[in-house]
Order: C-alpha cells, then structure tokens, then sequence
C-alpha cells in the first residue's frame, strides 16, 4: 500500500538523513571488558533495542539523551532498560536478565507479552547463553536514565485474601471492576491473584504490567493477550478485547474498570485512573506520533507557503516597476 503525502516522497529521507542517519560500523570501547563490547554490539546491532526502548522526539528519531529510557510503540509500551535501579533493570541480576530474554519470565518481575514476546519467540530464546549473558553485562552497565517511577515496577502489591470471599454474594453496589476480574481473571490468575503454582499465569503483584507508572502494558495484555512459544511450551492468555477470540469480548468501559481494580488491589495505585476513553485509544492502536498528526495540515501548509511566496513576488515585481 502506498504511504500519503508527504511520506510517499523518498527524497525527503535525504533530510532527515543528514539530520539523524548514523552510517558508521561497531567500534569496540578498548577501556571495556570482551563481554561488554559484545554485548553493545548485539543490543545496539542485530537486536536494535533502542528501535522500542529510546524514545523518539517530533521527527521520529531517537532521543540519544534518553538512550533505551523507554518508548511508546502505539498500543504496547518499551520499559526503560538503562541501569536505573528503580525505573530500569539496575535492580535485576544478570541471571535474572538472561532468563528474561530466554524465557520471557521471570517470577516475581515480569512477562513477556506483545511485541517484546515476538522478539523472544522468534530471535532472542535461540542465542547461545554467551550473547545472552553479554546482553545482560553491557545493559546492566548503560548510563542510569531516570523517570517517573517511585519504586521499581515489579516491587508493587500483595495479595488480596479477603476481597473475593467478601464481595460474592454481596447485596448493594459492588465494584464494577471486581465483577469483571472475579468473572474473567480470577479463574487463571486466582482469587487473590496469586497466580498459579507452576507458572503458567503469574500473580498480579510483584508484575512490572501492574506496577509500572502507566497502565498501557496492562491494558494493551487485557485488549490482546499474551502468547509465545518457547522451547516448545506455550505461553498464552486469551484476549478480552479482540473479536476473534473466544472470550467475551469486553467493552472500553469494562477494561478501564477491571484495570483500575487490579491496579488498585494488586499493583500501583498512584498510577492515573484509566478511562474508557484511554482504552479506545489504545485499541484503535495507540495515541499516532506526532508526525502523523500533522500530516493532513501538511499539504494545505505548503500551499500556503507557495501562495505566499507568488504574492511576494508579484508585490515586490509591481514595485519595482512603478519606481
């Protein structure tokens, strides 16, 4: 399919190629340790983290000041990966890391959903444990980046033993947002939200998705699920907001209530009420970047400025021919 105006002009790249293109090989830091230049050269090579992980300002290149701080890629958002203790991995070990980018899980942390559970599917569990352990040396050793965090992601929420006990059966008004989890989640997840014994669902606390300052990761698992493969074993939970699925499909409001209960009970409850709004916008794909919002201005804006430009000239001709 053929891009709009102005993208479907290639000449264009010539500028933002000399603004931004970094057309030079891997140079080895020579004050650096094997391993770590090893791992600077996957990450920053052949795995592109930054491509998800940094930021991009209004021209869509990376913010190299905010080198792997985190980035929106429309539903689903890339963590901050830098050495920050507390809003990046400065606080997982090397080993957990690994086992991260082999497995997709580690418990008590994280899980791997969306594109980052694609990257581990299809390229990241088939390294050797030598790339994968010099990934984890050269990211555990990147300039902390700070951010919004107050704690680390995965440090949030206890189980909830009562709630579920308490509510059933209850007379009167009862959380919108309990009736959706105790009907669609609790079931995996458990009524405290313990998750399973074997791993198979995580718990609900001590979870980066529920954890994390904003609750697009959370939301974007409840609209779409998690599913990935390794080593043979399937990972996978249905998708609530999907028409293919099989499960019920839920509408804006029901996820931004289920979302604000689980982020109330058994996650960070400083993050921002989530509104059905918010979930509309990240099932249609995510808040577009700026670029492409201004794309329909674009063209009415040039011919503006060539309008402009003939009326200056003709001006500036009439001028000169009257003096």
């Amino acid at each position: 399919m053929q891009e709009p105006f102005p993208f479907n002009i290639r000449v264009s790249m010539a500028v933002w190629n000399a603004l931004y293109l970094k057309d030079q090989r891997f140079v080895p830091d020579a004050g650096k340790t094997p391993e770590w230049n090893h791992g600077a050269y996957l990450v920053n090579g052949l795995a592109h983290c930054a491509t998800c992980h940094t930021p991009r300002n209004a021209l869509m290149a990376e913010d190299d000041s905010r080198f792997l701080a985190g980035g929106s890629l429309g539903t689903w958002y890339a963590p901050n990966i830098t050495s920050d203790a507390t809003n990046g991995i400065g606080g997982w070990s090397e080993a957990e890391l690994v086992q991260y980018l082999q497995t997709g899980r580690v418990a008590g942390k994280a899980q791997a959903a969306g594109p980052m559970a694609e990257a581990i599917e299809h390229s990241l569990q088939h390294l050797p444990d030598a790339d994968l352990k010099s990934i984890a040396v050269y990211l555990k050793q990147t300039a902390a980046v700070g951010g919004t965090e107050a704690q680390p992601r995965y440090s949030y929420g206890t189980p909830d033993v009562k709630n579920e006990e308490a509510l059933r059966g209850a007379t009167g008004t009862v959380d919108a947002g309990w009736r959706i989890f105790s009907g669609s989640c609790a079931a995996c997840h458990q009524a405290t939200a313990n998750g399973t014994g074997n791993g198979e669902y995580p718990s609900l606390f001590h979870n980066t998705a529920t954890g994390a300052s904003q609750p697009d990761n959370l939301i974007a698992t409840i609209l779409h699920g998690v599913d990935r493969t390794v080593e043979g074993h399937a990972r996978f939970m249905p998708a609530f907001g999907d028409a293919a699925s099989f499960t019920d499909r839920l509408s804006d409001q029901d996820i931004a209530d289920v979302s604000n209960y689980v982020l109330t009970q058994y996650g960070n409850p400083a993050t921002a009420k989530v509104s059905a709004s918010d979930v509309a916008v990240l099932r249609a794909g995510g808040k577009p970047p700026f670029l492409a919002q201004v794309r329909p201005l674009i063209l009415p804006a040039l011919v503006v400025v060539v309008l402009a430009v003939i009326a200056f000239a003709v001006l500036r001709g009439r001028r000169k021919q009257s003096a």
